[in-house]
């Protein structure tokens, strides 16, 4: 890891030394930057993003680290002393730190695993769909007539595009919150 204050960050942000900032970052697996301003965090998690092509995750507790969060691809808000405008600002908000590992860890194990198992869903329902429009073609002569009626239409992608994402995303949980708590390694296969 990184542990980096604002000074030594005002010097590593300007132009000449910013590539050689960012080969030492690659190498570490955290970055921590303290006493640090809120351009400054902005900047960094904006270079980052930007120059590394990396997924970033700012937490912040305080109206300082906003700008920082908006930045982020994630951000994280803490519900701290300072307010509430960094839980405002932010995708996802808890109320103490210690609970950033069961957010990243259990829920974002589980976010994934839903994610890609909605977009396979979604593929394959209008694959089936489709298919069924394109076979029905060869039995009306391809005279453009409609199947069904609009209503059934509607009413089919009312239903099979709520309802299952809705009981999936309530219900599915393929590991449980313990074992992922305790076998931190299942995030990075669930990527």
């Amino acid at each position: 890891g990184l542990v980096i204050d604002g000074r030594t960050l005002e010097h590593a942000l300007h132009d000449s030394l910013q590539n050689i900032f960012l080969e030492l970052t690659e190498k570490c697996r955290a970055v921590v930057c303290c006493r640090a301003t809120p351009l400054q965090k902005s900047v960094l998690v904006r270079l980052v993003r930007n120059k590394l092509k990396a997924m970033t995750l700012a937490v912040g507790d305080g109206a300082n680290d906003v700008s920082m969060i908006q930045v982020a691809d994630t951000g994280v808000g803490i519900l701290g002393q300072e307010g509430m405008q960094a839980v405002m600002a932010s995708d996802f908000a808890v109320s103490q730190f210690r609970h950033l590992r069961k957010l990243l860890l259990v829920h974002g194990h589980w976010c994934y695993t839903r994610l890609t198992n909605m977009v396979l869903y979604f593929f394959y329902k209008n694959v089936a769909y489709v298919n069924l429009l394109f076979w029905y073609q060869f039995f009306c002569g391809f005279s453009g007539t409609s199947m069904t009626d609009y209503w059934i239409l509607i009413l089919f992608n009312l239903l099979f595009t709520s309802v299952p994402p809705i009981i999936y995303g309530v219900l599915d949980k393929d590991v449980s919150a313990e074992i992922l708590m305790q076998l931190p390694q299942l995030y990075m296969m669930s990527q």
